[in-house]
């Protein structure tokens, strides 16, 4: 059987320190991905850096209020990202489609549906689902908390067995990660509570953090989805995880045994 998995690359590792895309970073998860799809597996790709797309393409010369950034910044760069991973992918010979939702489509009734319906045709016709909010409609309350939040919901939707979660930490520590003492926390069995060591700080450059990534995977625990936190900076990250996982740094949350 196909094994499905919900690949979610946050900001803070699609994004350089000028707050630009990093299309060299997106390339190798391309190559990764184009990789994991050759051997069988079902990849469903939640993509933040629509933000940092736009960023890298606008030069504006009057202050605009955060809303207004985001729109902005979104609405021009989101079709510079899609247009990148279109290019990338197109090397490998895979298609790509673009899925832009909202809070209010994850709601029981026909958009629900419809949108699992799109994905579920797209994955049966060999196209590459690629999943971002969107982000020039959804405002405040609209809104996901972040993509960690959007890529939980994606894999309840479409019955993943494994949602990784990519950020530019290698997952949970039992301090603060910059402290030498800290211990990464390699496994988390059902019903363990880490509370203690999330702190509610949002990264550099995306809406999420820590906290953010460990309620989803509290969450998809529940549903039975496998969790893997790790840093989508690590080079072949994606590739090892699912070969060689034992041997590198991340955080795995066992689901619940339904």
């Amino acid at each position: 059987m196909t094994q499905r998995i919900v690949v979610k690359v946050g900001s803070n590792v699609l994004t350089r320190s000028d707050g630009k895309l990093d299309v060299t970073r997106m390339s190798a998860l391309v190559d990764q991905i184009a990789l994991l799809r050759k051997e069988g597996y079902e990849i469903i790709l939640v993509s933040s850096g629509a933000m940092a797309s736009g960023r890298g393409e606008l030069k504006v010369d009057h202050d605009l209020d955060s809303v207004e950034q985001r729109q902005l910044f979104s609405a021009v760069g989101q079709g510079k990202l899609i247009g990148l991973y279109y290019d990338l992918f197109r090397e490998y010979g895979i298609h790509v489609g673009q899925v832009l939702t909202m809070k209010e489509n994850f709601n029981a009734g026909e958009q629900y549906r419809n949108q699992q319906a799109c994905m579920t045709v797209m994955l049966g016709n060999n196209v590459l689902p690629i999943v971002n909010e969107n982000d020039t409609v959804s405002i405040t309350e609209l809104m996901f908390t972040d993509n960690d939040e959007l890529s939980g919901l994606i894999a309840m939707m479409m019955k993943a067995d494994v949602l990784v979660l990519l950020s530019n930490i290698d997952g949970v520590y039992d301090g603060h990660p910059d402290v030498p003492t800290s211990k990464l926390i390699k496994r988390v069995e059902p019903g363990t509570d880490l509370s203690q060591y999330i702190k509610e700080e949002k990264s550099a450059f995306g809406r999420g953090g820590m906290h953010s990534k460990y309620t989803t995977a509290q969450k998809m625990q529940g549903e039975g989805i496998r969790v893997i936190i790790a840093n989508g900076e690590r080079e072949n990250i994606l590739v090892d995880l699912i070969h060689n996982r034992q041997d590198i740094p991340h955080t795995e949350f066992l689901p619940k045994c339904n």
